[in-house]
């Protein structure tokens, strides 16, 4: 079914809502927002106006980056989308050159020039800069102070009609064509298929109970070297402590600390730095001796990664369709979250452009994303959840091949010191720009297999 609005335009439907203003929300609004007369984003926060964090996100104050493919697909989004981050303050860093990765046991990586970029910022400074493109869209408005109770729908849950939400003045109905549920724990639509008797989506967890913390800092001129950036991974299974060291906005860098378990980076300023000497190089240390701490240290821990296989359902209900963290929680130590929250609004843009000349665009449209979704996310949780089952102390049930990827990455990595296009593919691969499936080529793997005979 197609409406015609005042403007003239044609709609396959009078009004989407989003459930939260989040990176994967906003993001979604512009997905759906050439579809819909109106487009509504509903927020339990009063939205700020400027680059503040905001309870709702509570790892909003942790060091964020915006990886390749997160960069092409808000390009694809919003045209232009990476000069808006230049011009609002953040760092562009070219991670062939001047992005230093080390990974202890391993010798160090050649460096060159890559044509593409990452983009190193705040997560607040995301969000307004996403926000801001929102106020350009007419038809998309942004509700602060709405906090969404439940999803509701037709009597026998076969079809959403809408929400019900609360705001300063009081209960409110909404009508909707679609609902998108981009929370952050996906729990109102867990509640609505258990509600409405629909089956419940397999889930897939990894214990992995990862603390960290980050504080601003001031650096002295110089302190990386030649570097702008600096990421410090553990020597597993012996260590687990990670690093992240990461200019942002207004000269500051974000320092990222990284435990495990009851390993735990302490917020007391001069402690924290001192934290810095657990990870397996200096190069974090050195850096930040003598820096000068900006504000407090914010901790937060991450318990699980968590895959909801809603793809995997027979049947879904009309109008609804889940994304980013209510579908999936990726350890964020590897940074891929915002990049699949990207992917899966351009995925959701892409369906309706072709579902947009059928009779009923809306009919077949949450099977279709959301089975999309499940062979999307499949690269990103081999590579920012499956790792994890290096330590012995993660929960969780092990794939059979295991020990079999593991030698396979670190036969990998090896070759990577010695190859600089065997770098920047990898690097393609890890910023989702590129999947998995390249590292399959045959000269690749010829070339893995003879590196880990010889380690034998």
């Amino acid at each position: 079914m197609h409406n015609e609005s005042s403007d003239g335009r044609s709609y396959i439907g009078k009004r989407a809502i989003v459930i939260g203003a989040g990176v994967s929300g906003l993001a979604a609004a512009r997905a759906v927002a050439d579809h819909f007369e109106e487009v509504v984003v509903l927020e339990r926060d009063e939205l700020p106006s400027g680059a503040t964090t905001r309870p709702g996100v509570p790892q909003g104050t942790q060091a964020h980056g915006l990886l390749g493919g997160a960069v092409k697909g808000l390009r694809e989004l919003f045209p232009g989308f990476d000069q808006d981050l230049v011009e609002a303050g953040a760092v562009l860093v070219n991670p062939g050159f001047e992005l230093l990765l080390e990974f202890p046991g391993f010798g160090p990586f050649p460096l060159r020039k890559w044509n593409w970029f990452i983009y190193s910022l705040t997560r607040p400074l995301v969000e307004l800069t996403m926000r801001r493109r929102m106020e350009q869209q007419p038809n998309i408005s942004l509700r602060g102070g709405s906090r969404v109770l439940e999803i509701v729908g037709t009597p026998d849950g076969v079809r959403v009609t809408g929400v019900r939400c609360q705001t300063a003045e009081g209960p409110e109905a909404i009508p909707a064509d679609l609902v998108i549920d981009a929370s952050k724990h996906g729990s109102l639509t867990w509640s609505f298929l258990k509600s409405t008797g629909h089956p419940l989506p397999d889930e897939t967890t990894i214990g992995v109970d990862i603390r960290y913390a980050t504080a601003l800092c001031e650096l002295r001129h110089g302190a990386l070297g030649e570097f702008k950036a600096n990421v410090t991974f553990p020597k597993a299974p012996e260590s687990m402590n990670a690093g992240y060291l990461l200019p942002v906005e207004n000269n500051c860098y974000q320092l990222l600390l990284i435990g495990r378990a009851d390993d735990i980076p302490p917020t007391d300023g001069a402690a924290f730095l001192e934290y810095a000497r657990k990870l397996d190089t200096p190069t974090i240390y050195n850096a930040i001796k003598g820096a000068r701490q900006l504000g407090e240290v914010a901790r937060y821990g991450f318990p699980e990664s968590k895959w909801r296989h809603f793809g995997l359902l027979d049947r879904f209900p009309r109008g609804l369709l889940p994304t980013g963290d209510a579908i999936c929680c990726l350890n964020p130590v590897y940074g891929q979250g915002i990049t699949t929250a990207v992917l899966e609004a351009n995925a959701m843009r892409r369906l309706l452009n072709v579902n947009a000349r059928k009779a009923d665009p809306l009919a077949m449209l949450g099977s279709h994303f959301l089975t999309e979704v499940e062979a999307l996310l499949e690269d990103p949780w081999a590579m920012s959840a499956i790792p994890d089952f290096v330590y012995p102390e993660t929960r969780g049930k092990r794939p059979k091949d295991l020990d079999d990827s593991l030698q396979f990455q670190n036969a990998l990595i090896h070759l990577t010191t010695r190859d600089a296009d065997l770098v920047e593919l990898l690097a393609e691969v890890r910023h989702l720009l590129k999947p998995m499936s390249v590292l399959n080529e045959p000269d690749i793997l010829r070339r893995v297999e003879a590196e880990m005979t010889a380690k034998q």
